[in-house]
Formats: C-alpha cells, sequence, structure tokens
C-alpha cells in the first residue's frame, strides 16, 4: 500500500515475471506495450476518465520473444519493462466470480464485506441489503465507464469478467486503441478474430460482465433481493444510454432537451464515420 494525502493506493508491477497466478507466459512484459500503458492510463485520467496510474516505468536489457500480430512471426523484442502502476483497488468482477464458481461462499462473502468496508462508505455495513447496495453502485458507475470510454473513442481491447474493476476504473492495459474516426467494427486487438471486443459492443460486452457478477453474488442474496436485483441490472441500458447522450450533448454544446438532439448526435457519429 502506499499513503498520499490520507489515501490509500495499492501498487501492483506488471512485467516483473511469474507469479503463483501466472498462466502459459513468462510473466514478462516488452517495451512498447509497457510505453502504451504508462502514456495511456495517465492521458485517461487527464481526460477526466476513472483509471488506474502509471508511477514508473524501468527496463533492463533482457530479450523476449513475441508474436505481436498473432499470425506465427515470433521476434526478438526488449523486454523486462516493468509498469509500477497504481489503484485504489484491483479487485475484479473475476476476484467474486472464480470464488462462486469454486463454492468459497464464506471467502467470497469476507472478501465482499472488506471490499464493502474499504472502497463503498456509502454503504452500512449493518444494512441487511449491503450487497444488493453494492451491485446497485457498481451497474451504474460501469455503465457511466463505458459512456465515458464511447465520448473519447478508447476501446479496451479484451473486456472480461477479469478486466473489469468491482471500483468502476479502468484497468490492464493491454491492447487497445483510440478510434481515429468513427467505425463500430473497430477492434485494436489482433486476436480479437470474432470481434467480441469491438468497440461497437463494448456496452453490451459491460452488460454481460454484470450478469456474471450478478450471477457470482446470487447465492449470498435472498430471493428478494435476487429480485431487485435482476431489475437493477435490467435498468443499466437506461444508465448508460443517459449518460451517452449527456456526454455527446456537451461535446455538441447542445443545451436543454429537444428531440432532435439524438439525431444530431447519430449524424455527428455518421459524419465521423466517412472522414
Amino acid at each position: 500500500y502506499f499513503c498520499r494525502h490520507g489515501e490509500r493506493w495499492e501498487l501492483q508491477l506488471k512485467g516483473s515475471g511469474k507469479t503463483p497466478y501466472s498462466r502459459n507466459g513468462d510473466g514478462r512484459a516488452v517495451l512498447r506495450s509497457s510505453v502504451r500503458e504508462f502514456l495511456c492510463s495517465e492521458a485517461m485520467h487527464y481526460l477526466g476518465i476513472p483509471t488506474s496510474r502509471a508511477a514508473s516505468l524501468v527496463v533492463s536489457d533482457d530479450d523476449v520473444w513475441r508474436d505481436q500480430f498473432y499470425n506465427g512471426n515470433i521476434k526478438k523484442e526488449r523486454g523486462s519493462a516493468i509498469v509500477l502502476r497504481l489503484a485504489k483497488s484491483w479487485f475484479r468482477i473475476g476476484s467474486l466470480e472464480i470464488l462462486a464458481h469454486s463454492g468459497e461462499l464464506d471467502l467470497q462473502r469476507r472478501l465482499l464485506d472488506f471490499i464493502i468496508q474499504e472502497h463503498f462508505p456509502s454503504i452500512a455495513m449493518n444494512d441487511s441489503d449491503r450487497y444488493l447496495e453494492f451491485f446497485s453502485t457498481v451497474v451504474s458507475e460501469t455503465a457511466n465507464l463505458m459512456a465515458l470510454w464511447m465520448s473519447v473513442g478508447f476501446a479496451h481491447g479484451v473486456c472480461n469478467t477479469d478486466n473489469f474493476s468491482l471500483l468502476s476504473i479502468t484497468i490492464d492495459y493491454g491492447p487497445f486503441g483510440f478510434m481515429d474516426s468513427y467505425d463500430p467494427n473497430f477492434v485494436p486487438n489482433a486476436s480479437d478474430d470474432e470481434r467480441r471486443y469491438k468497440i461497437g459492443n463494448q456496452a453490451n460486452v459491460g452488460l454481460f460482465n454484470l450478469s456474471k457478477l450478478l450471477q457470482a453474488l446470487k447465492p449470498l442474496l435472498d430471493p428478494r433481493q435476487k429480485q431487485l436485483a435482476s431489475q437493477v441490472l435490467e435498468a443499466y441500458g437506461e444508465h448508460y444510454y443517459s449518460r451517452f447522450t449527456e456526454l455527446f450533448k456537451a461535446k455538441l454544446g447542445l443545451l436543454g432537451e429537444n428531440q432532435s438532439d439524438n439525431y444530431l448526435i447519430a449524424f455527428l457519429l455518421k459524419v465521423s464515420l466517412f472522414c
């Protein structure tokens, strides 16, 4: 942990090598991806988009072998670039999903209580509906984050549950990109052959990930809470559309409410598509 001005931040190293949670990779990071994460996370912060931050970047002379474009052309690259990154928390939807999947409900409950106590001060720990309130907050904040991404043309690239923060911040800058002009089929990930995470699908993927979160929480909810949580999830689209409209109206300098606002937003995107 790192404390600054009374705030507590969690430190994490990316690219430092294998850990007990490593999969088949070597746990190292190449220079190009590390520089991009450092620059983009800081850019997102100054764009006003919730994100992890980058504190430092250290490079060694060690080499790694990478297939940059996933086309079988493996090349040696300068590696061992380590990014020291910071966030208020690194817990993700997948952190709860894996515990529910393995049936570790007591550990899941303890972890969830810790997350709420540390990062959701508006939720009372003695509230029997605290898990429902937690879910409702994550749904609305995730919808806000997806709208913010769209407002700057940002495509994450790998929007699985392990890359979606429970604090609704942008984390894990792997393959990502910004659109030069509007294209709902824009995909920054060379390995995403099915275009699952294309930018035009990000809001829907957000809904999918939240449905997985609800599934993970259901063993901790009573029947009434499950029903209410399902209603909360159904309202995700409304949250997203409202925030998306608000952001694009601000871009166009539109004031008040007018039936033609949505037409103007759609026209703006259509014009950008052919630029």
